[in-house]
């Protein structure tokens, strides 16, 4: 396994999808009636200390930091952390503990929900975890003032996402495509989702992702609906696709990113797959091939959010508005190998690694941004009722 590709599967490997059983306490109370606590920021009233103290406590993902190859008192270097520590001043306590969504949700619900501190200034969670902390009010609203890079150079494409239009709540750290892999030494193209869950000679040769949005997305899709905005109706015609599909035999399993494995092997000829996977995949084999699908890609986003009783928002505003310096994030994305959602990065990058400026699964082109589409944000009940469908159709 290539170094590439070993610190690339650190974003998602641990994801299993969004089981009804990992929702914890959170979906499943929703469901029987006993909602999680909302606040507000007249209920709950932050006060930020960043003048007096400069120290800012960041939780995110294993394997989402830049590295170097030095260690220092036996500790792992992290260079963009490391410059932003010296230009600042702000000591940046750095811990990679958001392993999954829903388990990051359990950990912090109870304080969040009770206006009490959760120990974190900033942390990274993807979009349909953040627009449930927007949702429940959890969430303390940027000072766009302070962040004047991220006005300036965040993708279009990301500026305006339904769940947080203004982006109030949230900056993208980074993002991805949820589309199509195949293995050239196993099949031929494949070049839809349809061909994907039709075609004959790949019966029991796929798998879909365990992460509801991702897959109910092509669903959705499949029968003729927005996936952005869709109804009742539109999700019972999905749900029922997806149904035909398993009942078939044409879909061998639901995974998270372990479909990596087979694909790899050839044991599974093709799957629904992350982008981020697949060019570490390509790293060790050019047989893997990625496909935007004719229905089109899913583009998501992980994301910076301040959360209620943070008292340092003002250093964690600065710390966004430094990731969003064009150099800071080439070099950021040379190293996790997602896409970059700073517009100034793909120029700067020609000097950063000359290899990497023309992956466009890294800095995609305006014709597959524009295929783009995101899952629809989801209040708590919605969220519960439609996992609860999803793991009974795909056996969870």
């Amino acid at each position: 396994m290539s170094p590439r590709h070993q610190r690339v599967m650190g974003r998602r490997a641990v994801l299993k999808g969004m089981s009804l059983s990992a929702l914890g306490a959170g979906g499943v109370l929703a469901g029987c009636g006993i909602p999680p606590a909302r606040q507000s920021a007249d209920s709950c009233i932050s006060t930020d200390m960043s003048g007096s103290q400069k120290t800012l406590n960041f939780s995110n993902w294993p394997s989402y930091m830049d590295e170097s190859d030095e260690k220092v008192n036996g500790k792992t270097v992290l260079p963009t952390l490391e410059d932003f520590q010296k230009q600042s001043g702000i000591t940046v306590t750095y811990t990679a503990d958001v392993n999954d969504n829903a388990e990051f949700y359990a950990k912090v619900r109870d304080q969040l929900g009770s206006c009490q501190s959760c120990g974190r200034d900033i942390f990274v969670l993807t979009d349909w975890m953040a627009a449930r902390m927007v949702g429940l009010g959890w969430l303390q609203k940027l000072d766009h003032a302070k962040i004047p890079n991220v006005d300036q150079q965040l993708l279009k494409q990301l500026k305006a996402p339904a769940w947080d239009p203004n982006r109030d709540y949230s900056v993208p750290w980074q993002s991805g495509l949820t589309g199509i892999a195949y293995n050239a030494k196993v099949t031929k193209e494949v070049r839809s989702m349809n061909d994907l869950l039709t075609r004959g000679d790949l019966k029991g040769r796929v798998t879909l992702l365990s992460e509801m949005p991702d897959t109910m997305s092509f669903m959705l899709k499949l029968v003729g609906a927005d996936p952005g905005k869709f109804n009742d109706a539109d999700w019972s015609k999905a749900l029922d696709k997806l149904q035909e599909y398993v009942g078939s035999g044409q879909v061998r399993r639901f995974t998270g990113n372990d479909y990596v494995q087979d694909l790899n092997a050839g044991n599974i000829a093709a799957c629904e797959a992350w982008s981020g996977d697949v060019i570490a995949m390509q790293a060790d084999n050019p047989d893997i091939k990625f496909v935007v699908p004719e229905e089109g890609l899913m583009l998501w986003s992980d994301n910076m959010l301040v959360p209620n009783k943070a008292t340092h928002k003002t250093n964690a505003e600065a710390l966004m508005n430094y990731y969003y310096e064009p150099e800071v994030a080439a070099t950021l994305a040379d190293w996790v190998n997602y896409i970059c959602p700073v517009t100034g990065a793909k120029k700067a990058m020609e000097t950063v690694d000359p290899d990497v400026v023309d992956d466009p699964l890294i800095f995609p082109d305006e014709a597959t941004l524009a295929k783009t589409a995101s899952f629809m944000p989801l209040d708590t009940a919605k969220a519960a009722l439609y996992e609860t469908d999803f793991n009974l159709a795909i056996g969870g």
